[in-house]
């Protein structure tokens, strides 16, 4: 069956870095657009970054020069770079798949992020 399992979350100082991992199985992971998407309390789930098939990248402004997506096709699996972490980047970090074919489209079951001191 299909699983997209996200790690890597946690507590971290203010300035401070988090690599966030998405583990997919069960689909044909290279036809699918990757994406993160972070949902803060009280407020709706929003995109972050999205990497396209072929390695084409593209950010929410408020993270623009501190995340990075990254994908590796061979491990399945799609990751999340957070430098320079804030206060409001605190939030539940998803991920998500969709197909290039507009056939499928799966999320994660999320990973906390809190940046706090």
């Amino acid at each position: 069956q299909v699983q997209l399992v996200e790690s890597g979350g946690g507590l971290v100082q203010p300035g401070g870095s988090l690599r966030l991992s998405c583990a997919a199985s069960g689909f044909t992971f290279s036809t699918y657009v990757m994406s993160w998407y972070r949902q803060a309390p009280g407020k709706e789930r929003a995109l972050v970054a999205v990497i396209s098939t072929f390695g084409a990248t593209n950010y929410v402004d408020s993270v623009k020069g501190r995340f990075t997506i990254s994908r590796d096709n061979a491990k399945n699996t799609v990751y999340l770079q957070m430098n320079s972490l804030k206060a409001e980047d605190t939030a539940v970090y998803y991920c998500k798949a969709r197909s290039v074919f507009g056939n499928g489209e799966y999320w994660g079951q999320g990973t906390q992020v809190t940046v706090s001191s």
